[in-house]
C-alpha cells in the first residue's frame, strides 16, 4: 500500500483524537502490558517518534503496527478481542433442519421394515445398502440405525454394519411384565380419578386402533397402539411415565425371530378391541371389569 493510502487506513481505525487522547491511550496500554513506554522515549529523544510519520506509515511503531493487525476500518474493541456489537445475527442452518427430516423418515422407515418383517432377525446390514435402497446417502441411515441400536431392534457390528436382534419368547414376556408394572397400577388408579367426559374423548384414538389392525399392516398397527396408550397414560400428568413406559411398549412390538411380521391380522383385531371394551368399562365406571380387562391386556406375552 503506499504511504497515502495506508495513511488514510490508518486514521479511518483510530478513534477520533482529542485533547490528550494519545498519552491517555498509551498510559492504559504500558499498564496493561507492564511494558515500557518506548513510543514516548522516542517521542522525547526525537527518533522516530514524530506522530506525523508514524500517521504515514514511514515507520514500524506501536501505532502502525496496530492499526495493520485490526485492518482498516475496524473498530478499535476488535484488537482486543471486545464485543463491538456490529456483527450480523446468525442463523441455524437449513441443511440441519433437512438432515432430521431425512432422518426421521429413515427411521420410520426401518421400523416400518422391521415389523414387516422385511428385515429379518439375524441379518447384518449396512448403511450404504440401506441406503440405495431408500435412495439417500449412508449418513441418515446410519444415524436412523443408532437410534434402533439404543431401541434394542438391532446391534452395531464393528465394520459391516447393523444386525437385526432376534428376539426369544423369554424377552418378549419380560418386557409384557415390565409394561404391566409400569401401566396397570396407572390405569386403574385413573379409572378411579378421571371423569367418564375424559374417558369418552379418547374414543377416536380407541377406534383408530381397530381399523389399524383391520388393515392387517403391523406398522401402522403399532403407531396407533402406542398413541391410545400414550393418551390414556399422559391423564396420570407424568411425562417420565409416558416417555419409559413408551420406549417399553416399542421395544416388546418387535416381532420375534422365526415370526415372520409377528401377529397375524387376527391378533391384531382381538388387541384392539380389548382397548374398545376397556374404554367401554372406564366410562361405565365398572371397576371390576376394569381390574378383569386391564389383567388381560397387560400379563400375556406380546
Amino acid at each position: 500500500m503506499k504511504p497515502s493510502a495506508y495513511s488514510a487506513a490508518s486514521a479511518a481505525a483510530r478513534v477520533p483524537a482529542q485533547p490528550g487522547a494519545a498519552d491517555a491511550h498509551r498510559e492504559r496500554d504500558v499498564h496493561r502490558s507492564g511494558a515500557p513506554d518506548r513510543g514516548g522515549d522516542r517521542d522525547r529523544s526525537g527518533d522516530r517518534g514524530r506522530g506525523g510519520d508514524r500517521g504515514r506509515g514511514g515507520d514500524r511503531g506501536r501505532g502502525g503496527s496496530e492499526d495493520r493487525a485490526r485492518g482498516a476500518g475496524e473498530p478499535v474493541g476488535a484488537a482486543r478481542g471486545e464485543h463491538t456489537h456490529s456483527e450480523p445475527p446468525v442463523s441455524r442452518p437449513r441443511v440441519v433442519v433437512q438432515r432430521s427430516s431425512v432422518r426421521g423418515q429413515v427411521l420410520d422407515a426401518l421400523r416400518t421394515a422391521l415389523l414387516s418383517g422385511e428385515l429379518r432377525p439375524g441379518e447384518v446390514y449396512s448403511a450404504p445398502a440401506l441406503g440405495e435402497r431408500f435412495g439417500v446417502s449412508a449418513t441418515p441411515v446410519r444415524e436412523a440405525m443408532q437410534q434402533l441400536a439404543v431401541e434394542g431392534a438391532v446391534e452395531v457390528v464393528p465394520n459391516r454394519g447393523f444386525r437385526v436382534v432376534r428376539r426369544g419368547d423369554r424377552e418378549l414376556a419380560e418386557l409384557a411384565e415390565v409394561r404391566a408394572l409400569l401401566e396397570a397400577p396407572v390405569w386403574l388408579r385413573l379409572s378411579r380419578t378421571v371423569p367418564a367426559e375424559r374417558w369418552a374423548e379418547l374414543r377416536p384414538l380407541a377406534e383408530s386402533t381397530v381399523r389399524a389392525a383391520s388393515s392387517g399392516c403391523p406398522a401402522t398397527y403399532a403407531e396407533a397402539d402406542r398413541a391410545f396408550h400414550r393418551a390414556v397414560l399422559a391423564l396420570a400428568g407424568n411425562e417420565q411415565l409416558v416417555a419409559i413406559a413408551g420406549d417399553v411398549h416399542r421395544r416388546a412390538q418387535w416381532p420375534p425371530a422365526g415370526a415372520g411380521a409377528g401377529r397375524g391380522r387376527a391378533g391384531l383385531i382381538a388387541d384392539a378391541h380389548e382397548h374398545t371394551a376397556l374404554l367401554d368399562a372406564l366410562i361405565a365406571g365398572d371397576q371390576e371389569l376394569v381390574r378383569a380387562l386391564v389383567g388381560e391386556h397387560f400379563t400375556a406375552a406380546r
